[in-house]
């Protein structure tokens, strides 16, 4: 009898790559072995994906576009001021990512060198910098002074640094639950937002207060 043929789609194939990765602790070696062993055409691949490793970069573009439908399918979500919805993306965001915490810890743990394991999330990384110009607000502009496109950009690279640094501390969060992660979310956006503002002093000292206690229980 002869075995059903896979059907295949972008979304399939990306789901068959996270599966194979956990269940096998290892990347699949080559295209060829891949669509074999999920029963589907090489050249079928090649539709929807170059190399394996861009079906890596798609997994974390994918967790931020479901991250904004989700966000977008709240109707209080136009309303929000800047703040609002960022703290409203890394809540989502971060419950994705804790979803599929297994693929995630797994792949950016995978090299040694750190900088190999960023290379996954450059995809992610345009994406949201995109998202991040989306959400500046009229009065934000005016509270940054004159917002140029210089200044704009020295935003998103900052917001991105600062969801880097959020993914760091939630993967080493053993928390229940990653309340921790929860915490470290809500002072970080505060503190970031304060900063623009140029009233730092309080969230700055009560989120090194959080950083330091954190650092103190895991020596």
């Amino acid at each position: 009898m002869a075995t059903k043929k896979t059907q295949i789609s972008k979304d399939k194939i990306v789901s068959l790559y996270m599966d194979y990765t956990l269940e096998h602790n290892e990347k699949p070696k080559s295209v060829y072995l891949f669509s074999k062993q999920n029963n589907f055409a090489e050249s079928e691949f090649y539709s929807f994906f170059g190399t394996l490793e861009s079906i890596e970069k798609e997994i974390y573009k994918i967790f931020l576009e479901k991250t904004v439908t989700l966000l977008h399918n709240d109707p209080n979500y136009p309303e929000y001021d800047m703040k609002s919805k960022m703290l409203s993306f890394y809540f989502t965001f971060f419950e994705l990512l804790t979803a599929n915490r297994s693929y995630v810890s797994q792949s950016l743990n995978s090299h040694k060198n750190q900088l190999k394991n960023l290379t996954q999330l450059s995809s992610l990384r345009s994406a949201f910098l995109e998202y991040v110009v989306t959400i500046i607000t009229d009065d934000q502009r005016i509270k940054v002074e004159k917002l140029q496109k210089i200044q704009e950009k020295a935003l998103q690279e900052s917001s991105w640094i600062q969801l880097l640094m959020t993914m760091k501390f939630w993967l080493e969060d053993d928390s229940a639950g990653f309340e921790k992660t929860d915490i470290y979310i809500e002072k970080s956006v505060k503190l970031s937002f304060e900063l623009m503002n140029i009233a730092p002093i309080d969230s700055l000292i009560d989120f090194g207060k959080f950083m330091f206690k954190e650092k103190m229980q895991k020596k």
